[in-house]
């Protein structure tokens, strides 16, 4: 069964920080970019980030490129979303998706924004983040 199971979301202050996983099973990990998003209430959801799997860079949506960082552990198929100086719009529910690399490269050539949200193979469940002043 495929899954991504989005975990370690919780209540922070504004300025502090939290770390998010994602855990990958059921599909060659190495083979599928890996993206974060978010969705607060009454809003759209958004890209933060993805891990283009072809060469390990990432792409960060401008507004969190300095305060968050993701990283990956191929060898437990997991990622991870290190999020500092939170700031209140950061109250999300927070997700990981995948999609097949070579087709996320063709659609990217086709004009599809980075951080799109699009029709990825996989979605995770999310985690809620609240971050409070």
């Amino acid at each position: 069964e495929v899954q991504l199971q989005a975990s370690g979301g919780g209540l922070v202050q504004t300025g502090g920080s939290l770390r998010l996983s994602c855990a990958a099973s059921g599909f060659t990990f190495n083979d599928y970019v890996m993206c974060w998003f978010r969705q607060a209430p009454g809003r759209e959801r958004e890209g933060l980030v993805c891990r283009n799997s072809g060469d390990g860079s990432m792409h960060y949506r401008d507004s969190v490129k300095d305060r968050f960082t993701m990283s990956s552990d191929n060898a437990k198929n997991t990622v991870y979303l290190q999020m500092n100086s939170l700031k209140s719009e950061g109250t999300a529910v927070y997700y990981c998706a995948a999609e097949i690399h070579t087709v996320w490269i063709r659609r990217l050539r086709l004009g599809a924004p980075v951080l799109g949200v699009r029709s990825y193979d996989y979605w995770g469940q999310g985690t809620q983040v609240t971050v409070s002043s």
